[in-house]
């Protein structure tokens, strides 16, 4: 998913912001609906080859959560041309690496190689698309990856529970609603059709990009794209749904225990727009302001000035549909949640009723241009953000011109946007303590 903490160290801004460098590519489409976007960059000896699923958790049967995030995992099992257990092999022994991730939208698989292996890459990647091989033993096998990925991050982690329990609070109707990783009983319950029909819908080349970004000769590169993906078929076109939510007009309440923790927390979160949206980036600087780093308002304030909170943190989680807003904190043992929040309020009224200082915007600024071009410093970067602009925003050159969003952000907007979302009757309030027999003495 695309970054939504805009976090950066100070050292980075010293003398001001990086100057930002123009990212130049090209973009076509197959016949089959396949989206193709080639960056060249001779920098280094290296390519990246990746291709981008708009498929997430979001596309998900309420009743078999999890499948998108299985299917990161499953669909490295093997392909009809590539033995079970050989993906990895084959990559490393060839001087690569590669991985895949998931969000709520999308599903994001790359290989990274010495450049004059570009077509292996590419090959890779259509055998993925065109031959996988979803048999039992891989599902079987997968399952218990799924499981312990479960366990290790969320069941057993502290505060692991958190998001999930903010998401199935703050969202009724959209399904956003649940975790990425889903359901294990859903996972468990589901038939080996089940699976097959899910890569058969959605991991067509009409619901994907591909980018190819580093070392390359673009053009026989596309001649290696034409011969490996031209021949794949065109799947039938996708039709999402529209799931709309009803504001919150009225404070949510809810508690969750968590035996893994000894220290309560306490999270507001406030339901924002879509990352598409100019506001949605308002609110990334509206974080930044309040909490990004030992300087920021609130860390000022109720970590170091009053010293009623061990650490806090707040965040714009930016998303296709919607956003979530979210702020956190520990309170310091002798204090409780309700001070907290009382002292944040008063921050976040500052917000919505005083403008911002011009040195505040100036250092904003700084900020997020250094963030822009960090973004872009590594060509695995580069194109994953391709890959994002073109499938989550529809506008591929935003790795050029997003930026100048936040630089004409103005203090107003700041103000108003605070004040149009960070009200106290539009927020869930999460009390996340421990469990009983685990609380804090």
């Amino acid at each position: 998913m695309k970054k939504s903490i805009m976090a950066l160290s100070s050292l980075m801004l010293i003398g001001g912001a990086a100057s930002a460098q123009k990212v130049a590519f090209e973009e076509y489409d197959l016949d089959n609906g396949l989206h193709v976007i080639l960056h060249q960059d001779k920098s280094a000896p290296v390519v990246i080859t990746s291709v981008m699923y708009h498929v997430g958790s979001k596309d998900e049967n309420p009743e078999r959560t999890g499948f998108a995030h299985f299917f990161e995992h499953l669909l490295f099992e093997g392909t009809e041309n590539i033995k079970r257990g050989e993906w990895f092999k084959i990559v490393t022994a060839n001087g690569g690496n590669n991985n895949a991730n998931t969000s709520d939208d999308r599903t994001y698989y790359y290989e990274v190689f010495p450049s004059n292996n570009t077509e292996l890459g590419l090959w890779m990647e259509a055998e993925r698309m065109l031959h996988p091989v979803i048999n039992q033993i891989g599902v079987d096998t997968q399952n218990e990856v799924v499981k312990e990925e479960k366990r290790r991050s969320y069941d057993n982690r502290p505060y692991g529970q958190m998001r999930q329990e903010v998401k199935k609070n703050i969202f009724k109707n959209h399904p956003y609603r649940w975790t990425t990783i889903g359901s294990m009983d859903h996972l468990d319950a589901a038939t080996l059709d089940e699976f097959k029909a899910f890569n058969k819908k959605f991991y067509i080349p009409n619901n994907a990009v591909l980018v190819v970004a580093g070392n390359i000769d673009v053009d026989q590169t596309k001649k290696w794209i034409q011969q490996y993906y031209s021949a794949i078929p065109k799947g039938t076109p996708i039709t999402r749904q529209k799931f709309e939510e009803a504001p919150i007009t009225q404070p949510i309440k809810a508690v969750f225990e968590d035996p893994n923790v000894q220290i309560p927390m306490v999270v507001a979160a406030y339901r924002t727009p879509s990352m598409k949206t100019r506001e949605a980036r308002v609110l990334d600087m509206i974080a930044s302001i309040l909490s990004d780093g030992k300087s920021s308002r609130m860390y000022k304030k109720i970590v170091e000035e009053k010293k009623i909170a061990l650490e806090l943190a707040s965040f714009n989680i930016s998303q296709e549909d919607y956003g979530v807003y979210t702020f956190l904190a520990l309170p310091m043992q002798g204090h409780t949640v309700e001070e907290i929040m009382k002292e944040a309020d008063e921050e976040i009224v500052k917000i919505q009723t005083e403008l911002i200082s011009e040195k505040e915007l100036t250092k904003l600024q700084n900020t997020f241009e250094n963030q822009f071009v960090n973004s872009n410093a590594s060509i695995e970067g580069v194109a994953g953000n391709l890959a994002s602009y073109y499938l989550l925003y529809g506008d591929v050159n935003l790795i050029n011109t997003e930026i100048d969003i936040y630089r004409t952000v103005t203090r107003e907007e700041i103000r108003e946007v605070a004040k149009k979302y960070l009200n106290p009757n539009q927020r869930l309030i999460l009390d996340y303590v421990p469990a009983k027999d685990k609380a804090q003495n």
